[in-house]
This record gives C-alpha cells, sequence and structure tokens, in this order.
C-alpha cells in the first residue's frame, strides 16, 4: 500500500555557526505528480489534495522578506506506462527570484498527475537549483511513496551530507501502512497524520517552525533590563486557560543570549516563569514571520543559610515566606536557592525556632547566619512524658520540644542556650512526681542528661 509522505530537508552549504541575521531564505518545494498520486484519499484524490493545501497555505509565504520560493515537479510530464517508466521525469516548473508565489500557486492548480516516482533522481538535481549557497536552503518534498525507479535516495542524501548538505526531512505518512518508511531512516526522521486536515496542521508548523519564520526569545531581565536572569522553568499556556502548550527551561546560548524558541504564532499566550515568586506575563501574542522578544523583569538575588562549622551536620529544614505570609519555598541548612529582588520572611527549623527578616539584592547572596547547635543527648530509664522549654522576652516560658513517651534514648539538635525540662514518668499517676531540670547547651558540644 502506498503511503503519502512529506519531507522537509535543510540544505546547509558551509554554514559557519554565525548568527544567520537578514539572511536570506530559499525554499525548494517538490511535489510528487506521480500516477499513484491519483489514488483516492477520502473525498479527493492525493494530488487534489496536496495541490489545494499548498496553493492555500503558501499564502503564509506571501511578502515574507528575505525569502525566496521555487517549484520542482516530477513525475508530471509522461504519462505511466507498465511496460516502462520516465525516470528523467523532474522539471524545475518555477525557478527562485523575487515575487513568484503567485507563478507558483498557478502551476500547481494546472498539475496532471501522470507518470513515475524518480524520487533520487530528484534530489540530485534539486542540488543544483539554488542559486548559490550563501543562502539558508531548504527543499520540501510532498511524495505518497517510495523510489520507483532505479537510483537509491539514500545515496543521493549520502552524497549530499558529504558535500557539507545537512538533510533535516520530516516524512508525515497519512493514514496508511506505515511499515516500509523506514526506507526512510537513511534521509531522517518521520512521522504520521492521519487526514488532510493533519497534513495542513504540519505544513503550517514546518513553514512557521522549522523554517524560522517565526522566533521567540524570553528575555528574563535583571535590575539594568540585561537579559542575564535564567535557569528556571517555564509554562506557556494558551491565554485564558489552563491549556498548557509549552514546558520549557530558560536557557543561555553559547553567546550569552537568551535561546532562540519556536512557538505556534497562531496562539495568545500566558507565560509562568517559575521564579520564587512566580513571575506572570498574560496576554502576549507574536507577529507571524519575524523575530519576537519578550520581556520579562525578573531580578533575581540568593539566600543561603549558614552557620560556623558544625560538628553535628545539621540539616534544618527553612521556610521562606513573603510578606503577607504566604510560603514560597522550603529549602535546607546550606543550600542556595534564587529569589526575585525583595523582602522576605525567613523561618528555620531550629530548637528553637529562628525568625529573620531578609532582603534578597540583585545577584547577591543573602547569607543567614546562625550559631552551631550542640547536641542534647539523653537517656531515660523509663518512658516519660518530658517537655523542653525556653523562657521568652517576656518572662514567660515556651515549649520547643516534646519528647516521644515511647522512646527512652534518642539525640537531638539544640541551639545554644539556657533551657527547662519538664517531666514525669509515664506510668505514675500523680502530678507529684513531676520534675524539672535545667540545662544548658552548648555550640558544637553534647550535652548529656540522665533521669532514672
Amino acid at each position: 500500500m502506498r503511503t503519502f509522505l512529506f519531507l522537509l530537508l535543510y540544505l546547509g552549504f558551509g554554514h559557519n555557526g554565525l548568527s544567520q541575521v537578514n539572511v536570506k531564505s530559499r525554499i525548494l518545494f517538490i511535489l510528487d505528480a506521480s500516477n499513484s498520486m491519483n489514488s483516492e484519499w477520502g473525498k479527493q484524490t492525493r494530488i487534489q489534495a496536496a495541490k489545494e493545501v499548498l496553493v492555500q497555505e503558501l499564502e503564509a509565504l506571501r511578502g515574507v522578506q528575505n525569502t525566496e520560493i521555487a517549484l520542482r515537479v516530477y513525475g508530471h510530464q509522461t504519462p505511466f506506462n507498465n511496460l516502462a517508466q520516465d525516470c528523467n521525469d523532474t522539471k524545475l516548473e518555477v525557478p527562485f527570484g523575487e515575487n513568484t508565489l503567485d507563478a507558483i500557486q498557478a502551476r500547481i492548480k494546472n498539475l496532471e498527475a501522470k507518470g513515475a516516482t524518480p524520487i533520487a533522481r530528484t534530489l540530485e538535481a534539486s542540488a543544483g537549483d539554488f542559486p548559490d549557497t550563501l543562502a539558508k536552503n531548504y527543499i520540501i518534498l510532498i511524495t505518497d511513496g517510495l523510489e520507483s525507479c532505479d537510483n537509491d535516495p539514500c545515496v543521493i542524501a549520502k552524497k549530499l551530507k558529504e558535500k557539507g548538505v545537512k538533510v533535516t526531512p520530516f516524512v508525515i505518512g497519512l493514514g496508511m501502512d506505515m511499515s516500509y518508511l523506514a526506507n526512510f531512516n537513511c534521509i531522517g526522521t518521520y512521522s504520521d497524520a492521519e487526514d488532510k486536515d493533519s497534513f495542513r496542521k504540519v505544513f503550517n508548523t514546518i513553514l512557521n517552525s522549522v523554517l524560522l519564520k517565526t522566533t521567540v526569545q524570553i528575555n528574563l531581565n535583571d535590575l539594568n533590563a540585561k537579559p542575564t536572569e535564567t535557569n528556571v522553568t517555564m509554562f506557556l499556556y494558551e491565554s485564558g486557560t489552563n491549556q498548557l502548550k509549552y514546558t520549557l527551561v530558560h536557557t543561555l546560548n553559547r553567546l550569552g543570549n537568551p535561546d532562540t524558541l519556536y512557538l505556534d504564532p497562531s496562539l495568545t499566550y500566558d507565560l509562568v516563569v517559575n521564579t520564587l515568586p512566580v513571575t506572570v506575563k498574560k496576554n502576549i501574542q507574536l507577529k507571524k514571520h519575524t523575530h519576537n522578544t519578550i520581556e520579562v523583569p525578573a531580578p533575581q538575588g540568593f539566600v543561603k543559610i549558614t552557620s560556623p562549622k558544625s560538628s553535628f551536620s545539621p540539616q534544618f529544614n527553612v521556610r521562606v515566606s513573603d510578606k503577607s505570609g504566604k510560603t514560597l519555598n522550603h529549602q535546607i541548612y546550606d543550600q542556595t536557592c534564587k529569589y526575585l529582588v525583595g523582602k522576605y520572611d525567613v523561618e528555620i527549623f531550629t530548637i528553637p525556632r529562628i525568625y529573620r527578616s531578609i532582603e534578597v539584592s540583585q545577584s547577591a547572596i543573602y547569607s543567614v547566619d546562625i550559631e552551631a547547635p550542640g547536641q542534647l543527648e539523653y537517656s531515660f530509664a523509663k518512658p516519660m512524658v518530658a517537655q523542653l522549654f525556653q523562657q521568652n522576652k517576656e518572662g514567660f516560658w515556651t515549649c520547643l520540644y516534646t519528647f516521644s513517651d515511647v522512646l527512652t534514648k534518642d539525640k537531638l539538635l539544640v541551639q545554644p542556650g539556657t533551657y527547662k525540662l519538664v517531666y514525669r514518668p509515664k506510668d505514675m499517676k500523680s502530678s507529684g512526681y513531676s520534675n524539672e531540670k535545667t540545662l544548658t547547651i552548648y555550640a558544637n558540644k553534647t550535652t548529656t542528661i540522665t533521669l532514672n
């Protein structure tokens, strides 16, 4: 069973990897007009569907600057014959030049599918259709099947690559048997579509994305309005909905610039940058066929919880909240986390808790320095009902920790200071057995308590 295929090839003759701003793009469309394209496909034949989609969707290229398009067709000159086939039936119908869109559309409308499928010879001939190697040169091949002549497209693809031509195809089979598509692995990857609408969608995606006609960069700007912030996850939703369209990690390229993205320009987006706290920019509309820059103020600094070298390797949890009390993040002792520039409250889950108000500055590390904890090692002769207290500034005693009434031995880290331990043996049924003990904790030292 024949399959309708759609391929995109990028011919990158000798590119040096430098920025290609305002470099001309040339797109050669190759259309299969072989006899098999007369097969029924839904309510149309394959050639009718291909012609309709191409004529309509090529309008997207009208008026696009620095872009030239051309048309090559094969299988349209010599009718199919079971005894022999014309393997030279390939012709450049409309060469590259300025304002060729109308001529291409008119020629496509008048095409009839007739003959052979000389894919290899067509690819080989197409390399000579491009006026020079200075432009970004692309081939889009639309076909419904395999090579029917004696040449091997894989051999031609290999020769093109050996000449410095980079071939990147997209193959779409429209609801047919895809088993033989492995034959195109030598050229590149492929995918499939179920119907004409799917074909149209993929065609538009390639024009808008792969051909670099609608590009986007997201600038996460510091306080100096420079796009230096990066390394944060971004979500792009369809505007006003929860329909997530893209998930990306913001990246600076090797030149230190925000990475170039390829987004569907037909949608309006809400951008969520997962800074701490989250940064949101809504109702983003992209301009088609040009480079779009989305500016997002996102100046950031760092917060780190530190202390003098501790003998006990503490792993305290730290809660960072905004001034309304909303929790923004939990980080651990000695971890450095990034936050938007601004004021925050920090709660360190030590015994006792430590509370600080901090202010994060651009690109600076705000260090919250605390004393190194000591270690309280306790041993109870029997299970105890016990709590640890500290006297506050008003003179009242505040509970800091409730001991397990099951464990009789354990260790816990406590900040330096003087504390009161109140306890009673669990099995005693009278408050008269209540006792208290004062203890002092020193940094990096162990205080041992034994209760009989």
